[in-house]
């Protein structure tokens, strides 16, 4: 299976403050809007649309997509971070659905299913990050929309990422990032291409000292995200 036990471990031990936006997890809430923003100017999101976003943690982006489709799944191995994400949609209108299961095994029950799918800061937390990319081709259906965010492998994000974020700012907990797994956008981009998924769009995300806020950009050489779209 595509999963990483100490990867799971720590996402576990993120849960109780997922929803802090002061805590742990802040970073996350700071990026939300940009993110979602992205996704809302490459494609339309109607009350009927099937979304699913994969590796979604406590649910921050998920309740965000909910308040335009009423079908969306979030998708998770961290048992406790699901826990949490239930527990913070017990309120809305039209909460997600959630499930804890790989996109492997999800994309086997339910192929060509979703309009929409989001998998953000997930891929560099995996083993085997084109074994995703295959799962969500799968789970697309033609013409479908797929958005990815994850780290460039260069020395600034490893500067920026892990040393400045994990230890000189304390953005995020020691440990949350390694860089052999970062990856490149050529090679995102050409591992899409060989399932089927075409390259639509490429911003980057980076991030002011002084305002301490994230905002889009040209700039790639960090964090970046992706739009694809299925042939």
């Amino acid at each position: 299976m595509n999963i990483d036990p100490l990867e799971i471990q720590k996402f576990d031990e993120m849960a109780t403050d997922w929803w802090d936006k002061s805590g742990p997890c802040k970073p996350l809430h700071d990026l939300n809007p940009i993110r979602l923003d992205f996704i809302l100017s490459h494609c339309s999101i109607a009350k009927g649309t099937q979304v699913l976003d994969i590796g979604c943690g406590g649910g921050i982006l998920t309740e965000a997509l909910s308040q335009f489709s009423t079908s969306v799944w979030g998708l998770d191995q961290s048992e406790k971070a699901l826990e949490v994400a239930k527990n913070h949609a017990q309120t809305l209108s039209h909460p997600p659905r959630y499930e804890q299961s790989t996109a492997e095994a999800f994309a086997k029950i339910h192929p060509g299913n979703f309009d929409l799918i989001t998998c953000m800061e997930l891929l560099e937390h995996v083993p085997d990050p084109l074994s995703i990319i295959n799962a969500c081709g799968a789970l697309l259906k033609p013409g479908g929309q797929l958005f990815f965010s994850t780290l460039n492998r260069t020395p600034k994000s490893f500067l920026f990422a892990i040393v400045g974020a994990e230890y000189l700012l304390k953005l995020l907990p020691r440990g949350t990032h390694t860089y052999e797994r970062f990856i490149r956008p050529s090679e995102l981009a050409q591992w899409s291409r060989s399932r089927g998924l075409s390259l639509k769009h490429i911003k980057g995300i980076s991030y002011n000292l002084f305002s301490k806020a994230y905002y889009l950009s040209h700039d790639v050489s960090v964090n970046y995200l992706m739009h694809f779209e299925k042939e």
